[in-house]
């Protein structure tokens, strides 16, 4: 990106009516994806002069222990609520969970999911860092999610959504295919980086459960009653597109939450228009639409 110029330059301005229609695999015209998001925060991290890792002072006893009834608690709640109603995940990564927290890993795994990394820890910022630093993050990430599932990491998700200029450029260099990052648009585009390909991946801040709660201040059924309409529009429109539900258990795996938002599994999944995926494979049938329109 150049300094002063009037927009990111990260992709192409491209009209939404006046793309060529499409479907995803079996004439599907939404592909919807779920992204849990497993993370680790650490209750006293080391700062970053850009942001603090936490509202309060640290330590923040309560501000970890809530999320860490993610790991304890909300990730297995919600996990089986998505396996009993034939959703897998794309997981968002805190990479060091691995570590901290194998057993949660080990079960996303055996359920099918796949991996795209969300940094290492999500009380550790992209503000500030060189390209050394930036390069031995990406470097981490995909050699310990290679360690720990077998899984080669396709995309990313910026820790805490905190990047640099390099960022894309370097994730796209390391032969990742996608980026989350971007919140452009209702289908995936490809970005302009300096080596190798990538596209964006419709992810979601509207339909997230954290701006669902903590924005927006929803309660479970108005969360829920949103995502049917997000999922309603999406699958009346003309052209293939992708839904996004971005997922932290710690929120959504709550006792009184999960239960408003299985309605949400059982509706998309009684519908025929909605293919029920993962990222990698929306990004694999995607270019494989691109390569059959030349």
């Amino acid at each position: 990106m150049r300094e002063g110029a009037p927009d990111p330059e990260l992709y192409d301005f491209q009209r939404y009516r006046a793309r060529k229609p499409f479907a995803w695999p079996g004439g599907k015209k939404v592909a919807v994806w779920i992204s849990p998001n497993l993370e680790y925060y650490e209750i006293d991290p080391p700062a970053n002069p850009h942001r603090k890792s936490w509202a309060k002072p640290h330590p923040d006893v309560v501000g970890y222990a809530h999320r860490d009834h993610a790991n304890r608690v909300g990730h297995w709640r919600m996990a089986d609520v998505m396996s009993k109603h034939g959703f897998p995940g794309s997981v968002s990564l805190s990479v060091a969970l691995c570590q901290h927290h194998p057993d949660v890993v080990a079960d996303a795994n055996a359920r099918g999911w796949e991996f795209f990394s969300h940094g290492i820890y999500n009380t550790r910022y992209s503000y500030g860092m060189d390209e050394r630093q930036e390069r031995a993050i990406i470097e981490d990430s995909i050699r310990t999610v290679r360690e720990a599932t077998g899984q080669t990491i396709r995309g990313w998700l910026a820790p805490a959504l905190t990047h640099t200029p390099r960022t894309l450029d370097l994730i796209a260099e390391y032969g990742m295919d996608y980026t989350c990052d971007l919140y452009h648009d209702d289908q995936p585009f490809p970005v302009k980086v300096a080596k190798g390909k990538l596209i964006s991946m419709p992810y979601s801040l509207e339909v997230n459960d954290h701006y669902g709660f903590f924005i927006y201040n929803m309660s479970p059924r108005e969360y829920a009653q949103t995502l049917i309409r997000q999922y309603e529009r999406l699958a009346a429109e003309e052209s293939g597109t992708v839904m996004c539900i971005p997922l932290h258990s710690y929120l959504i795996g709550q006792p009184h939450r999960i239960g408003p938002f299985e309605e949400v599994f059982r509706h998309i999944a009684s519908d025929d228009r909605a293919w029920i995926t993962r990222a990698g494979d929306i990004a694999d049938a995607w270019h494989a639409v691109q390569e059959g329109a030349q």
